[in-house]
């Protein structure tokens, strides 16, 4: 009698442990989104006011940190993460939907997964300090874009250091 009740502990044991450590594992696993950029927020890269400039801004997390570090640019995002001593540590990339929302001022509930987006590098529209990189989730409004404005298209995964 005494040895199942022992089992029956051991089970019981062995069966909170395991749902303890899928919790705890849960949530290391979840997903972080893109925050609000405040009126004072700073570019993490250069220190300009975010909220000042007009063009696609962008926010990552890397993965040995719980804060946001926020972009006044997409190019100043690349010019972040694309750094050797960062690509490591990147987690989530956020970049606004220019398709979504005007050029002039991106709203932030129109911020996309980076990874997933297209990016057209080399047209006329201007964000903070000079050329940007216009950011889309999808490739036909990227083309739309670029009949527009002129640039070339490029996924996330093909954007390097010399081509900024």
């Amino acid at each position: 009698m005494m040895n199942n009740k022992w089992k029956v502990f051991s089970l019981a044991t062995v069966f909170m442990l395991l749902v303890g450590c899928s919790e705890d594992t849960s949530k290391q696993e979840m997903v972080r989104q893109a925050v609000a950029i405040e009126q004072a927020d700073e570019c993490h890269l250069c220190g300009m006011i975010i909220s000042n400039f007009p063009g696609p801004k962008g926010e990552h997390f890397s993965s040995n940190t719980e804060s946001i570090n926020k972009f006044c640019s997409t190019r100043d995002l690349f010019s972040f993460i694309l750094q050797p001593e960062n690509k490591r540590q990147v987690k989530e990339v956020f970049v606004h939907d220019m398709s979504k929302t005007p050029w002039a001022t991106p709203g932030d509930e129109h911020f996309i997964d980076a990874r997933t987006a297209w990016f057209v590098i080399g047209s006329s529209q201007k964000g903070a300090m000079g050329k940007t990189l216009g950011s889309f989730s999808s490739k036909v409004d990227a083309g739309v874009f670029i009949e527009e404005f002129g640039g070339q298209l490029y996924a996330f995964d093909d954007i390097t250091i010399d081509i900024l």
